[in-house]
């Protein structure tokens, strides 16, 4: 049985999401709230509910903002007393339930690219598995399905596929021409990583400065150490400004990727 407490989840948090420009102008893309919270959030709680509640977050672009949040939300959301000459802080009423995540802060550079931001946080992970993530993506996948697939396949590395929708609309046709069907925003059959991904420490001799995660992948691909894993449920990532609409929209009515109890 694998010791989650073990197993750490790196976050890429360092990114610029000049795609979603009219949120990132101010903070860093995991920093963009989803209802009364930030995505980096909503995925911290989908690796906890299944017990992994270890995270290591490779922050860059304005990294400060993440580290604030996280030192600064218990007081913001607690009654405390303070004693102005000593400066000692006691809380003395939580409003609300504290995550329990144990988290390190690691600053990997504004223009660092992802394989090389991964390779730069390699001290902070001590066990032979880890997994990876990016700062922008939710999904309902089963983490310890994903875990178990991966010990199975004895690969370097597994990431999770996840079929994307299409944001043109799908027209069928028949031999004369005529249309005899149009869907709006289809779920396309292929997969696509939807970046829920799991490695040995192995992953390590792949990656070299000034990479992209992607290119240590292609590595892998030639040396057939890497699986796939497919997630047919629900994957939403957040790449535009509408994504971000359409994840509020989801979150007020039915998010689909709370699969968290509290």
């Amino acid at each position: 049985m694998t010791d989650k407490s073990n197993v750490p989840v790196v976050i890429l948090c360092g990114g610029k999401g000049t795609r979603l420009k009219e949120e990132t102008e101010y903070r860093p893309k995991p920093m963009v709230y989803i209802g009364d919270r930030p995505i980096l959030w909503h995925i911290m709680k989908i690796y906890a509910h299944f017990g992994y509640d270890r995270f290591v977050l490779a922050l860059g672009y304005k990294g400060e903002m993440v580290k604030e949040h996280f030192l600064l939300r218990k007081w913001l959301t607690s009654d405390f007393t303070m004693g102005i000459k000593s400066g000692e802080v006691t809380a003395t009423h939580e409003n609300g339930s504290q995550d329990d995540f144990h988290v390190t802060f690691a600053d990997t550079g504004e223009e660092t690219k992802t394989g090389e931001r991964l390779k730069m946080v390699e001290r902070y992970i001590l066990g032979e598995r880890f997994m990876v993530t990016y700062g922008d993506g939710v999904a309902d996948i089963n983490v310890d399905d994903l875990v178990a697939f991966h010990e199975r396949q004895g690969t370097v590395g597994t990431i999770a596929g996840v079929h994307p929708t299409s944001k043109y609309g799908l027209v069928g046709v028949d031999e004369r021409s005529r249309v005899t069907s149009f869907e709006q925003k289809p779920v396309l059959s292929d997969f696509v990583n939807g970046g829920f991904m799991v490695f040995t420490r192995r992953i390590f001799q792949y990656l070299k400065p000034n990479q992209m995660i992607e290119e240590a992948l292609a590595d892998l691909i030639r040396d057939r150490e890497l699986s796939l894993y497919q997630h047919n449920g629900f994957w939403h990532s957040m790449d535009t400004h509408k994504d971000f609409e359409d994840l509020n929209r989801m979150w007020a009515n039915e998010p689909r990727w709370r699969i968290w109890k509290n």
